[in-house]
């Protein structure tokens, strides 16, 4: 006898489609419930946020002035905040140059912060302006790492902080080259008071004893090597007439001029003036 074949019934497309559209919807509904109780979850006071531990460099911020600069800016529970807009806050707060932000398990944020540490004050030069030039954008302190923030002035507790003045973005090749500078002033028993850089990239030097230095253009190694002849020698110009040096261009190709105090270079003009025929 022949095996009779089972017979075989083929559910109908429509139907199939119906099927998988019903599945998709349950699953999404499923994970929309999912969601919204997860949600309900985080929100419950067991996970709020107990305490805030504030770690590392805290010199210039009590906790008083954490709390009111940082929390304002943070939102959610221990599970549910941003750590990316929690050390945005921090961040925020005066005087706090980068912070790191954990959770410790259950209830509890770890901040270590990084303060600034002023290194200069910065005045910005107005667009188009020179070395020559007293108009100034603002204001700023520039910390040991040669960036620029913000901060109040009347906090600097270091009053012998030199001034950089110069083009946007300048801050830290001008702190680097101070740096050089001021090393070399040792040498006269003295420090640079004030770096200016003009547009042009020509470089001026004010010492704490009042001379003025014009350093000139070109790079780093050039302004270096004509500032580091002028400290070995301008001792001997100043110990032979006995007076302070006022001022020093450095800007010629064979030496420097200078001017000192009470000493002029000019000739004495005659008693009697010439008379016209």
């Amino acid at each position: 006898m022949r095996a009779q074949s089972p017979n075989i019934v083929t559910t109908p497309p429509d139907v199939r489609l119906m099927n998988g559209v019903a599945a998709l919807l349950l699953l999404g509904l499923a994970a929309a419930l999912l969601a919204l109780a997860l949600q309900w979850l985080v929100r419950q006071p067991v996970f709020a946020i107990r305490a805030i531990t504030v770690e590392g460099d805290v010199a210039r911020n009590s906790a008083a002035s954490l709390r009111a600069n940082a929390l304002p800016r943070m939102s959610g529970s221990f599970l549910s905040m941003s750590l990316q807009t929690a050390r945005h806050a921090f961040e925020a707060v005066p005087w706090v140059r980068s912070a790191t932000v954990q959770r410790i398990w259950p209830s509890r944020l770890r901040v270590q912060l990084e303060e600034h540490q002023p290194a200069a004050y910065w005045e910005a030069k107005a667009e188009g302006a020179d070395a020559d030039s007293e108009a100034t954008v603002e204001r700023l302190l520039v910390n040991s790492f040669g960036e620029l923030f913000q901060a109040n002035l009347g906090d600097v507790e270091d009053e012998e902080l030199p001034v950089l003045s110069g083009p946007a973005n300048s801050s830290a090749h001008m702190l680097a080259l101070w740096r050089q500078l001021q090393q070399l002033s040792k040498r006269l028993d003295d420090g640079v008071e004030r770096l200016d850089l003009s547009g042009r990239g020509s470089w001026r030097v004010h010492l704490d004893k009042g001379a003025v230095i014009e350093l000139g253009r070109g790079s780093d190694a050039e302004v270096l090597a004509r500032y580091a002849q002028f400290v070995a020698s301008i001792n001997q110009i100043t110990s032979r007439y006995q007076t302070p040096l006022l001022s020093a261009d450095l800007r010629h190709g064979d030496g420097y001029a200078v001017r000192l105090r009470g000493v002029s270079t000019n000739p004495p003009a005659p008693k009697g003036g010439n008379k016209k025929s």
